[in-house]
């Protein structure tokens, strides 16, 4: 599939900037990994649309500006191993790809991992390893993470992520109930225990333990 021409790029940026997508290296990376082939089915025509979008098993893939401002908020170096739950569409894992050393993403559903790596391949990520399984538990083989980044929204942070974040870390992580609106929260670990910031209203499909029941 072809990339965006040069004015629907440009308009793609202009609308993550506006929205508060600043750091250039963010903005970099977001110009770097197409969003196009991400999105399937229907809604191919509406990929540099700053927009939700559905995808398989009732999931979504986040708006590009808020996949900025999550990933901006992350705070990343090249150096960074980062974890992030809710694999979905790999258009957020990509971008964190371009930005940092190793990215483990994990799914309960296993289509939405398998399709995802397949991009990631077509793509030439080789940093990047997803994983079927229950986000909620985290991925303690790979314990400790410099970043944490969780793509569908919790109650509270998940205690199994928190312990799972290495001191001076960060998460970030959509807070609230399901059917209300939700909190975008950064996490910094500390010596002495977790500090939270707000960052910003967001919706986000709720946090499910378990796997999926698809193939």
């Amino acid at each position: 599939m072809s990339g965006p021409d040069a004015e629907t790029k440009m308009q793609f940026l202009y609308h993550l900037r506006a929205r508060g997508v600043t750091d250039s290296k963010v903005l970099a990376a977001m110009e770097e990994i197409d969003r196009g082939p991400f999105v399937r089915g229907l809604f191919t025509g509406r990929a540099y649309e700053d927009m939700p979008l559905p995808i398989a098993c009732g999931q979504t893939i986040s708006q590009p500006s808020v996949v900025g401002i999550m990933t901006q908020a992350l705070e990343l170096t090249p150096r960074d191993k980062v974890l992030e739950v809710g694999t979905g569409s790999g258009y957020q894992a990509a971008v964190l790809a371009r930005l940092t050393r190793r990215v483990y993403t994990i799914d309960r559903h296993a289509r939405l991992v398998r399709e995802a790596m397949q991009l990631f391949q077509d793509l030439n990520l080789v940093n990047i390893t997803a994983i079927v399984g229950d986000g909620s538990h985290g991925l303690p083989e790979q314990a400790p993470f410099d970043r944490i980044i969780v793509t569908a929204a919790a109650e509270d942070p998940p205690g199994p992520l928190l312990a799972q974040l290495k001191i001076g870390g960060i998460m970030v992580v959509p807070v609230g109930q399901s059917d209300t609106v939700q909190t975008l929260i950064r996490v910094r670990r500390t010596d002495a225990g977790y500090d939270y910031d707000e960052l910003r209203p967001v919706r986000f499909v709720p946090l499910l333990e378990g796997l999926g029941k698809d193939g």
